[in-house]
């Protein structure tokens, strides 16, 4: 597989450590891989690195932007650029035509202009092939947090994680298998269901009242206000809250630091806490997703 992506033009805008580990094995595939966002000593033999979003998306037939994506200014997350890097109209429209965007979660403004330019535009941050491995990292990185910011074992400790998706789901397994008794707190009575299967114990949100009376670390991974001011007031002030979900998270952490329960907004962990192995990740998953993708809108291309 490594000239499948000859000739396509690749652009990367943004991202951390993950990128440049996707962005060696895009060129080691044949892509002509252009990168805005970091520093030329940081980027391996082969990519082009250009100091503009404008400069990258000219004539690209792929963009690759970081799992966060932009925020409502259109900033595209870079941790390691020297300047702010904006996503704008005039760049969008110097794309290729039908172009691939490859985003973690893409805004409105971002879709409007899919639509006004049509290019494809592709939200992978749900998609259960990258969503799932990642949740190894996220998980592993909530457990490092928990063991570093209490002063317990998780042996015999008694943890609560809010939702059981992906990383509840596997965060669930990490903490049964460290002796940890778990609750898990979900509305989908197929997820309550899979808890029990696994060994937890179900709840309902209208028992979190009583739950925070007794339990010493809370995992919150639903991106909405589910530990509000009425819920985090019954907690014990040793209870540690850590949010995993998408900022602004799904705890009053005014209301957290008033009743001095200690509350940790943690989004994004893969690339914090494992940013290798995550990167390995994404150079796993993308590039079929490129193929994929790229052969469905023109199947003469590949």
């Amino acid at each position: 597989m490594s000239s499948v992506l000859s000739g396509i033009k690749i652009a990367i805008i943004g991202g951390d450590d993950r990128e440049l580990i996707l962005t060696a094995e895009l060129v080691k595939m044949g892509a002509t891989v252009t990168v805005a966002g970091f520093p030329q000593e940081m980027v391996g033999h082969g990519a082009f690195v250009v100091n503009t979003v404008m400069e990258a998306c000219k004539d690209a037939e792929v963009v690759i932007m970081p799992l966060p994506g932009t925020n409502e200014q259109r900033m595209v997350r870079a941790i390691y650029a020297d300047n702010i890097l904006e996503l704008t109209q005039e760049a969008v429209s110097s794309l290729a035509d039908n172009a691939l965007v490859i985003i973690g979660s893409a805004r409105q403004f971002l879709k409007d202009w899919a639509a006004m330019y049509n290019f494809t535009l592709l939200e992978i941050g749900e998609m259960d092939e990258l969503a799932i491995l990642n949740s190894i990292p996220s998980a592993e990185g909530a457990l490092q947090i928990a063991m570093e910011e209490t002063r317990i074992t998780i042996h015999r400790s008694q943890t609560c994680i809010l939702g059981f998706g992906r990383v509840g789901i596997t965060l669930a397994r990490l903490l049964k298998a460290m002796g940890s008794e778990v609750t898990i707190v979900a509305r989908n009575r197929g997820q309550l269901a899979r808890a029990y299967e696994m060994g937890c114990r179900k709840a309902e949100y209208s028992d979190l009242n009583q739950i925070m009376n007794y339990v010493d670390i809370v995992f919150n991974t639903v991106p909405s206000m589910v530990l509000s001011r009425e819920v985090l007031k019954h907690a014990r002030q040793e209870t540690v809250v850590i949010d995993l979900a998408s900022q602004p998270g799904g705890t009053d952490f005014e209301a957290a630091n008033n009743f001095g329960i200690k509350a940790i907004l943690a989004p994004g962990l893969p690339g914090k806490v494992a940013p290798i192995s995550s990167g390995k990740i994404l150079a796993e998953v993308i590039p079929i997703i490129i193929i994929n993708e790229l052969s469905r809108i023109d199947q003469d291309l590949l």
